[in-house]
Formats: structure tokens, sequence, C-alpha cells
């Protein structure tokens, strides 16, 4: 065992634990130190202030506390094993039966029979009578040094069986935190923030806050205890972010876009039909200060589908071709490359720009003089999908990459494309799933961030509305009536086959369904699913866009696909399956022409209160970001970024939805420390930059875009 004990040692040694409880609480929990152990905090507290009487419990939900003795017990054998049965007696002689259903042999031994104690627990009625099944009980030794402010850890059922429940692991931290205290005094834990941040913010030292976090003197000392733990947990992700992309861009060297040339003018006054909404300016204004200084341009730009992010990223294309770079446009299917090329073929019309397209289809004999072209310089835009990064594609002077919707896209991909350039590209992520900010200022905290929070003029607000099962043949009769009109239809459904766990309709039997409904000649469907080949997808989703089909039978592979204007209705089946911002994206398939569009959530009747609130917020916004704000408070951030498993978001103390306001208040604190000292190279700042360094060690890739 390492001497003396510290917040370093292996859990294993601390009294009480050992090897098998250790390994239990490396697997359940993630505690292999005491550091660990000490930074698991309590997730609620108990009121432990008032003592009741045996005469005035009344059985139900809220847990009372007792003073008295226990005057005798019995072990009762049952058919598997033998439950454990106690008379308590309160200080005016009133009698409430204990009982012990597990560890009966374990607790008898250990019971303070005759002794006076106090007990904690729910009071319950069984057959009439009011018993309390598996108090806490503890001496009057015990409940007078215990907080009145009781706290609560998170366990696991093995844990329990070891003796690590809730109660066993508040134990263990207090023995933890005594012998360190006893050991090296109030030392026992090194500071990690500097003085002046501490005194600052009015925030105790590291080793009061743990201590006052776990065994609390009152409410307000919990309270800025926590507080210190979360601005700290916020402040060195920040730091970490923040310095890490101005590393990225004002300290990384990038093409230099020093001119608007004659291809940004000549599109922008010639070949635009309309007004460019306020939205995508700013969004310009922002691209072009950054290339136009010769630092590195890494930017996010996040707006609803149709927005006009598409427009954004065509101009800032123009402005690197005008300035004797070449652009590359990445998309995560062959059929959006497809349709980005098409568009942008028809966009600049007779302009001199030579625009190619890269995808896996495209033939040897065809693929040569666009490789041809790029290494030259000829090419002046690639559209492509992931065959843009074969190693045989080379560029002459490749001087900005757009990736389109990039979460389809791995780091490991990213970087191949980046080693394609001199110096690294200026990069331009889009996406079109509105992110929170305090989402944006932690999974993208390292990004500058635009949106375009403002549709094209003229677009018809879409009407959205929620029907049942019951009413579906009247969302039929609808369909027809729109069909009939000449419009297209989506039907989208949560999964591909039926699932003996999940009442909810699936792809296959729908289509099946839909075929009666609609039959053939008179109607043609389109089916698309995930299990599909990607040539056989493809094929069926240009039939739809094509307008040979009429009715788009699909899963959620069309969430980010085709444009097709004449799509007027989106049906969303078993809708209370799926998250707001995927609803949200499907709804963005229609609305894109000038006929008025609807989107159908169909659901049983019986809902879920937050199925219930989805829906209902579906039904009464299409706000992109207000859906995104309902999502990550119903959700969390792990499941609405897909990082739970990725350590991006492993926050231990802080909470995003809880805590946005301390979030935005550490990253503005991070801005002017590294304003001031940009590598954290000052005496005042060497705890941060320790921290610093211990973070980024422990984390994940946080370089997500370059």
């Amino acid at each position: 065992m390492p001497e003396p004990l510290n917040v370093s040692t292996p859990i294993e040694f601390l009294k009480g634990i050992g090897p098998k409880r250790a390994e239990a609480l490396a697997e359940d929990l993630g505690i292999r130190t005491c550091g660990d152990l000490l930074f698991h905090l309590p997730f609620r507290y108990e009121d432990r202030t008032r003592f009741h009487q045996v005469a005035e419990c009344v059985p139900g939900p809220v847990q009372v506390q007792l003073r008295g003795t226990i005057r005798k017990f019995k072990e009762v054998k049952q058919k598997r094993g033998s439950r454990l049965e106690a008379e308590f007696a309160d200080e005016e002689g009133d009698i409430l039966p204990l009982v012990w259903f597990k560890g009966a042999q374990w607790i008898a031994r250990n019971l303070p029979v005759g002794q006076p104690c106090v007990i904690w627990g729910r009071v319950s009625d069984y057959k009439g009578a009011r018993n309390m099944a598996h108090p806490e009980i503890l001496t009057l030794r015990e409940a007078r040094s215990a907080s009145a402010l009781h706290p609560v850890y998170g366990s696991s059922e093995r844990l329990g069986r070891f003796g690590l429940h809730s109660n066993g692991l508040g134990q263990a931290i207090a023995r933890l935190l005594d012998q360190l205290a006893k050991l090296h005094g109030n030392q026992w834990i090194e500071e990690t923030l500097p003085e002046a941040i501490l005194s600052m913010r009015g925030m105790p030292s590291l080793a009061t806050a743990l201590e006052q976090v776990h065994r609390p003197a009152d409410a307000n000392a919990e309270r800025l205890a926590r507080f210190r733990l979360k601005f700290e947990e916020f402040l060195f992700l920040q730091l970490l972010l923040v310095q890490h992309r101005n590393r990225q861009t004002v300290h990384q060297p990038g093409a230099r876009f020093a001119q608007v040339g004659d291809m940004f003018k000549r599109f922008y006054t010639e070949r635009i039909p309309f007004e460019l909404t306020g939205a995508q300016k700013r969004v310009i204004r922002e691209i072009r200060e950054d290339t136009r200084n010769g630092q590195h341009m890494n930017r996010l730009l996040q707006g609803d589908v149709g927005s006009g992010k598409t427009m954004v990223a065509l101009l800032t294309a123009l402005i690197a071709v005008d300035n004797g770079y070449q652009a590359c446009i990445m998309a995560p299917t062959e059929i959006l490359a497809q349709q980005h090329h098409a568009s942008f073929l028809e966009m600049l019309g007779d302009l001199p720009v030579r625009v190619e397209l890269l995808t896996g289809s495209v033939k040897a004999a065809d693929r040569k003089p666009i490789l041809a072209g790029l290494a030259e310089g000829t090419v002046h835009l690639l559209i492509g999908t992931h065959a843009v990064l074969e190693p045989a594609v080379a560029f002459h002077n490749l001087g900005l990459v757009v990736i389109d919707e990039q979460h389809r896209f791995g780091v490991a991909q990213r970087a191949r494309l980046w080693a394609k350039a001199k110096i690294p590209p200026h990069i331009l992520v889009m996406t079109a799933t509105p992110i929170p900010r305090t989402l944006s200022m932690t999974v993208y905290g390292d990004l500058d961030v635009s949106v375009i929070d403002e549709l094209p003029p003229g677009r018809k607000p879409i009407r959205t509305v929620h029907r049942t099962d019951a009413q579906r043949l009247g969302v039929f009769g609808f369909m027809r009536d729109q069909i009939a009109e000449g419009r297209q239809v989506y039907v989208v459904y949560p999964l591909i086959e039926e699932s003996a766990q999940l009442d909810h309709k699936d792809l296959m039997d729908g289509y099946e369904s839909l075929t009666r409904h609609f039959p053939p000649p008179e109607y043609r469907l389109s089916i698309v699913h995930g299990r599909m080949k990607a040539e056989d997808k493809d094929a069926e989703m240009q039939r739809f866009a094509s307008g040979v089909t009429q009715i788009m039978v699909a899963t959620t592979v069309i969430e980010v696909g085709v444009n097709v204007p004449n799509a007027s209705v989106m049906v969303i089946e078993s809708a209370e399956r799926f998250g707001l911002s995927q609803m949200h994206q499907l709804r963005g398939r229609v609305g894109r022409g000038a006929a008025q569009s609807f989107c159908i959530l169909m659901s049983g009747k019986e809902l879920g209160k937050e199925a219930r609130r989805r829906l209902e917020t579906m039904c009464r916004t299409q706000d992109g970001f207000e859906i995104a704000e309902v999502d990550l408070e119903l959700r969390g951030p792990g499941d609405l970024m897909g990082t739970k498993q990725s350590g991006v978001l492993d926050l231990k103390v802080a909470d995003l939805v809880k805590d946005r306001v301390l979030l935005e208040d550490a990253r503005d604190v991070a801005r002017r420390i590294l304003k001031e000292d940009p590598e954290l190279e000052r005496n005042r700042h060497v705890l941060l930059k320790a921290g610093v360094e211990r973070l980024r060690a422990s984390r994940p890739d946080w370089s997500r875009i370059s």
C-alpha cells in the first residue's frame, strides 16, 4: 500500500474496501482511487432534523426518523432463506415492527438490542398493521455526528450486496475524509484553482468544498461547495476548448482570401434570383472576416433545413476560387452530393467555374479527367462523398473544405482530407440540427459558431397536427386529396421489422397497408430503408424525386435526403418513438415549394408525459432552437448529441441543462484569461495550466473538425 493514504491511493487500500469491493466499485461506478470516491457526489439529501413518534407515523412514500430502542428480534424461516423481525419502541413506549428480507443473519449480529438508537425508513402497511422494512439504524453517537442533511449516493445492486449501498458508500467516504484530515491536516488535497478566482467568486477551497458537499453544515454550505465544484469543472473544460480553438484559428496560419473577386461579384449580382436573408448576409460577413486575415477558419454553421446554408457554402467557395484556391464540399450520401452538383451547375450557369462530382459510382474513365483537373488546378470546386478521401485524389491548391452534416464523417476520415492541402484548409461545417447554446459551447466549444436563424421570405409555415390511429382513415383521405392536386407524400416509420418488445407500426406492415389503400396503377409507392443496397436506395429516392412515385415509405434514412419541392405532406408514424430534433429534421423534408405543406404526427391513444410534451412542442412551434432546448431538457446532452459513450460530456458535477448560466460565466472567464495569457505560462496560472493538461490527457480527441 502506498504510504501515507492520499487521493491517489487505489481504493482497495481504504479500510473496509479490499480487492473484491474495489473491483465492483471500478466496474459499476468507475471508482478506482480514493479521489474518485470523493468525487462520487450525493445526488440528493435527506433532512434528518426532525424526529417523529410511532403514533404519528402513517404508511406512505415519505421517510421518517424515530428515536428509541430495539427490544427483541427473531429469525423466521421461509421457503427461501429467512427473514428477520424486530420490535422497536419509541420514547413513548409505542411499538413499530421492523423487518428485513435479506441478510437476516448478518443484520441480527449487528443489531444494537437494548441500546438507544435512531431508525430511518418508510412506514408500510402489511395486513392492516404498520411496519418498517429494511430501516437504516444508527447509534445515538452516530446520529449526533451525522449531518442534518444526510447524503444519498448512487449505487448498484451488486454494490448493495457488498454493503456499499448509499449508506455504506457514505460511511466509506466519511472514513476517508477523517483519515485524510488526520494524516495531512487541511492540506489533504492539492488546491486546483488560484486564490484570485476563489476570492472573486467567494468560493471555498477544494478541501472545504468536498467536505461540505459530503457532510454539509447546512444547506447554504452545500450550495457553495457544489457551486465551486461545478464552476471548476466548467472552467477547465472551457479553458481546454477555447485554447484549442485559439490554436486552430488565431494562432494557426490559414489561406488568405484577400479579395472578393469577379466570380463572387458576378454570381451575387447576376445569378442569385432572390434577396439573401439578413442572417445569410451576416454569416457571409463572419466567414469573410475569418478568411481575409490569414488565420485558419474553423466555423460551425447551423440553421434549419431550408434556411439557405447551401447558398452560403457556394458563396464561400467562390471567394476561395477568386483567390486562386480550390474548394471541396463533402456530403454524407451520394444522392445529396448529386443534388448539390446539379443545383450548383444550374445556379452558376455560364460562369467560368469548373464544378465536378466525385462519388463511388463515378466510373474510372470519367474519374481520370477529374483527378487530372484537381491536380492541375483546373477543377475549381469538387463535390463528393467519402470518395474524395481516396489517395488518388490530389488537389493543386485546396483552400476550403465544407462538410455537410459533419457528424456523418469520422475524425480519421477528415484528417485524410486535411493532408491533401499545403496548409490546413479553412473549414466550414454545416448542420441542419439546431444545437442548444450550452451544447455548442461544449461539444463544439473549439469552433466559432454562426447561426442562420431566419428562413427565406415566402416560405409558408408547415402546418403540424397530431392524429391517433383512430383517425387514420381521415389521414388517408387527406393524402389522396393532396396527391390528386399533384403533390407527393412521405410516410416515415421508426422500425424496419416488427419487434416483439415494441407495439408500434413497422415499415413492412405499413407498406403493405398503404398498398391496399393506395393500390396500383392509380398510385405508385417507393420504399427506402437502411438495409437496402446503396444503389437500390438511390434508385428509389430518384424515382420519388423525379415524380415517378407519389408516396415515399421510409425509415429515417430520408432525414438527410433529397430536395423534393413537390412533396407537401410528411406523415410520421409512431411519432411518440422519435426524438424532437429527429421529428423536426423529418418535417424539414417538406415545405420546400410554394404550396402549403403539412406534417402529421401519428400515435396511439395512450401517451406518456414526455411523449405528449414532444408532440405538443412539435405542433406549437417550428423554431428549431426552441425545439432543441426542449429536447435537451427531456433527453439530456449525452443522448441528444450521441456522445454518452464517448466521454465528450462526461461531467461529474455540473449539469448542462440546469447550470447554463454558470457555463456561460465560466466561458467568459476562460476567454479573458486566455486573451491575457494564451498558453497559461504566467505564475498565477500554474494551477490552471496543470488542470487543463490533466483534462486534456483524460479526454478523447477534442479536435473534432481538424
